[in-house]
């Protein structure tokens, strides 16, 4: 007997004081809709100077990102961490609840194809992640993060720290 879905073990980490962060029932929503293969995941929603610290040490960028993806190694199931940071999810939203919402949806979505593997660095892979980024993205009930209202752009593969395994920054 096979499965409909793959199976996700999701932690779900707040360590942001800010108003209007989506729940767990939510972002588990989220991450299953772009998930293909088991995974191993904590999500951790950090402030502005976590986001910051996370993003130059790193990345070397120093500057808080909208999303960042941890993977840990190539092996099934999959394992890694994504952090998003509170402060510039919802500035890049604007103001409009509904619009903060679908932004969540669209970074977490974001951060699951980094996960498997999906990247944007290169213009075909950029196009390809693109496409599903708004495949799943509609088909969760929201706006199509690619066309209109033309949101800023999703940023950030990165290497540790693993949060699961108290090394959370």
């Amino acid at each position: 007997m096979s499965r409909q879905h793959p199976l996700l073990d999701l932690q779900v980490q707040y360590a942001a004081p800010d108003a209007g962060l989506p729940g767990e029932r939510a972002l588990r929503r989220w991450a299953q809709a772009a998930l293909t293969d088991d995974a191993s995941v904590t999500l951790r929603i950090v402030g502005r100077r976590e986001g910051r610290r996370l993003n130059r040490e790193f990345r070397g960028r120093d500057y808080a990102t909208n999303v960042l993806t941890f993977v840990y190694g190539e092996r099934r199931p999959l394992e890694g961490d994504i952090v998003l940071c509170a402060p510039v999810v919802r500035t890049e939203a604007g103001r409009s609840q509904g619009r903060l919402e679908a932004h969540y949806a669209h970074l977490v979505v974001h951060g699951m194809l980094h996960l498997q593997g999906f990247d944007h660095e290169q213009a075909r892979q950029a196009q390809l992640m693109e496409l599903l980024e708004s495949e799943i993205v509609t088909r969760l009930g929201y706006p199509d993060p690619y066309v209109a209202h033309a949101q800023a752009p999703v940023t950030g593969q990165a290497r540790p720290p693993n949060l699961r395994n108290g090394t959370s920054p």
